[in-house]
């Protein structure tokens, strides 16, 4: 019997076939999910109506990786939920078995080889380097040695016209209280050098664009990297008649989705020159705020959509006065449910449903510049739905039956067989739907140079 490392088991679990090699577990007990490029064997498991990731691997690093995501995870840090570690396996010939890492499988999550296709704009490109970016600093604020440092260890959400990512990959991380410039220059370094051969390997593939560069790409990651540390932790000085830059600083760091703990301000002698150091708290400062509102838990970037939507409702009733409490109840049922409500329920593994909403305003906007009139947000979520939701590629679970015969039933990112039995057709990667081009302002560094230039 196998024994179950774990702070919250989940007794599904246990009459699953451990004593058989993942490689080799029958179907039934699979979902056919994209993932990523993986040194080990990786499988996606149901049970009723939760997935699982589960990854063999030797002992040591499989508990050293629960035990640093499950660090991570109180951290509150963006990266999987670790649900246990299956050890003492032991196959039908008493020939013992590589332990199983257990994780919750992260909806809406993709791997960033399902995001590229021929044509991938070099803005979309840009986007996932900076949720890269962001996770690489966040996990550094935190004091986490990644080693490993690449987009094969990332699984990226679309939020809000950008992207969000995940760690994935723990098992060569290190924890300490914190991290040397020296440290943080050697994740930097290791990224340049995985990254460039990932983007290497898909312009071989076909699946990069001429347009992209493989070496002008990882070359902007030191810069992209600098410019939001220096913002997170930098010192800035300034003399006593520009007070008003503790505020704009503050501001900056809020407007990135960063809450400021707490700020080092110190004057000089004769109080002329002020210097001031941020010391940055948790991320998500615009989701806690939404969710203390509304109860919605969502991405920083789609909380900060959906809460400027609200700040659009209640000046259009004419409440900027009234309990804000109250006024986001009144959005929440009659603006944002009242969307959720028209997507069909079998149209609803597409996109999770803040991003439908955000999806549908942009729609909205586009159609009503289009036409020179504006339409009502009902309207335009029933076109959105029929003329934008069902072309898109389901983002949620993927069941091995559903889109036919997978070309190899325990990795769909190889793709599905035709009836013709030709090429292979893979929606993650052949049909996946054209993601919003425009410039996300959560995270950018034309925006954050200008902030400064104008604090």
């Amino acid at each position: 019997m196998p024994r179950f490392l774990s702070s919250r088991p989940d007794a599904r679990l246990i009459p699953l076939p451990w004593e058989t090699p993942l490689e080799q577990w029958p179907v039934e007990y699979l979902v056919a999910l994209p993932r990523g490029i993986s040194r080990h064997v990786v499988r996606f498991i149901r049970v009723g109506d939760s997935v699982y990731a589960a990854k063999e691997v030797i002992e040591h690093l499989a508990v050293h990786e629960y035990r640093l995501l499950h660090d991570l995870h109180r951290l509150a840090t963006p990266a999987v939920e670790p649900v246990g570690v299956v050890t003492e396996r032991y196959d039908a010939d008493g020939n013992r078995l590589d332990p199983v890492l257990v994780t919750k499988h992260l909806q809406f999550a993709l791997p960033y080889r399902s995001l590229f296709t021929p044509g991938v704009r070099q803005d979309t490109v840009n986007r996932l380097l900076d949720a890269m970016v962001v996770l690489l600093a966040l996990l550094h604020l935190v004091g986490f040695l990644w080693v490993d440092v690449s987009l094969s260890n990332i699984l990226f959400r679309r939020v809000a016209g950008a992207f969000a990512a995940y760690l994935v990959d723990a098992e060569t991380g290190e924890l300490h209280e914190q991290l040397s410039a020296g440290q943080r220059a050697h994740d930097l370094s290791i990224a340049r050098t995985n990254l460039f051969g990932e983007f290497s390997d898909l312009e071989a593939g076909g699946m990069l664009d001429e347009s992209l560069d493989p070496g002008t790409l990882v070359d902007s990651i030191e810069a992209r990297y600098a410019e939001l540390w220096t913002e997170l932790t930098g010192v800035e000085e300034f003399d006593g008649s520009e007070m008003h830059r503790i505020d704009s600083r503050v501001r900056r760091l809020n407007a990135l989705g960063f809450d400021v703990a707490e700020l080092d301000i110190t004057t000089d002698f004769g109080g002329t020159s002020i210097r001031i150091q941020p010391k940055v708290g948790d991320a998500g400062h615009h989701s806690r705020r939404l969710l203390r509102l509304t109860g919605l838990d969502t991405e920083e970037n789609q909380a900060r959509r959906l809460l400027n939507d609200l700040d659009t409702y209640r000046a259009r009733t004419d409440q900027q006065n009234a309990d804000e409490a109250i006024v986001a109840h009144q959005w929440l049922t009659e603006v944002f449910e009242a969307v959720v409500k028209r997507i069909p329920s079998d149209l609803r593994g597409k996109l999770e449903p803040a991003e439908v909403f955000h999806e549908v305003l942009e729609f909205r906007w586009y159609q009503s510049e289009k036409l020179g009139l504006e339409i009502p947000l009902e309207e335009a979520a029933d076109r959105y739905v029929a003329e934008v939701l069902t072309t898109k590629p389901d983002e949620a679970l993927t069941n091995v039956e559903v889109m036919g015969p997978l070309q190899n039933p325990y990795d769909p990112s190889q793709g599905y067989v035709d009836e013709d039995d030709s090429v292979p057709y893979d929606p993650w990667e052949d049909g996946a739907a054209e993601v919003d081009e425009r410039l996300a302002t959560w995270f950018d560094i034309d925006e954050l140079r200008k902030g400064k230039r104008g604090a």
